[in-house]
């Protein structure tokens, strides 16, 4: 058997990457899959669950607090359903409201260039529904760019989500295996095989003229 080979003295052990985890369900006693994830992402170390619609019941977003969180993260999960082929109204408004410009896109708006944006989503609907011949009509990639735009646009790699579709039918087994899946990646974070082909983060740049102005709505 080959020996393991030990650290050297000098060795110094990497950090363990932080991660965010956003978790946005506005029923969560009706949630089968959703729950499951955001409990068992809570009893991982190195993970802060942010339970959305706990913590913001009147939608007042604590600005200052949530961009603290994700300047410390090195990992950024969005954790919802999909409605209405988006995510529930507090994530979007979340993202609003902290995803500033001057601070997370334009210029001078670099505090989340370099980290990563993982869309962990269910849908109610089975998978052959997400096709030209289904009801959505639609594969569900056609969904996905204004995820990948926004973390293009604050310099974040978007990588490959992790769905589960018909979430309300899903045999249990496959839930199971599906929550397994998750907390691995979540536990493994950045090994991933697949990360070695991503591309760098992207490169964005707003022109100066299109900075919003707070006294002309658009």
């Amino acid at each position: 058997m080959p020996s393991i080979p030990t650290p050297t003295s000098g060795a110094v052990p990497q950090a363990q990457p932080a991660i965010y985890v956003l978790a946005a369900h506005p029923h969560w006693r009706e949630s089968r899959a959703n729950r499951r994830l955001r409990d068992a992402a809570a009893q991982l170390p190195g993970v802060e669950v942010n339970d959305l619609y706990a913590r913001y019941p009147d939608y007042v977003i604590d600005v200052d607090a949530e961009q603290a969180r994700l300047a410390a993260a090195d990992l950024v999960v969005l954790l919802h359903p999909i409605q209405w082929y988006s995510m529930p109204p507090l994530q979007k408004l979340w993202l609003d409201e902290v995803l500033g410009y001057g601070w997370a896109y334009g210029p001078g708006g670099r505090a989340l260039r370099g980290k990563a944006l993982w869309l962990v989503a269910s849908t109610g609907g089975a998978q052959d529904s997400y096709h030209p011949a289904g009801y959505n009509r639609y594969f569900f990639d056609a969904f996905l760019p204004p995820y990948e735009q926004t973390a293009a646009l604050c310099g974040m790699r978007f990588l490959p989500p992790l769905l589960l579709h018909d979430a309300r039918r899903v045999p249990e087994a496959e839930l199971a295996a599906h929550v397994d899946v998750f907390v691995q990646r979540l536990a493994r974070y950045p090994d991933w095989p697949e990360l070695e082909d991503l591309a760098d983060c992207p490169e964005c740049a707003v022109p100066l003229g299109d900075r919003p102005d707070p006294a002309r709505a658009a």
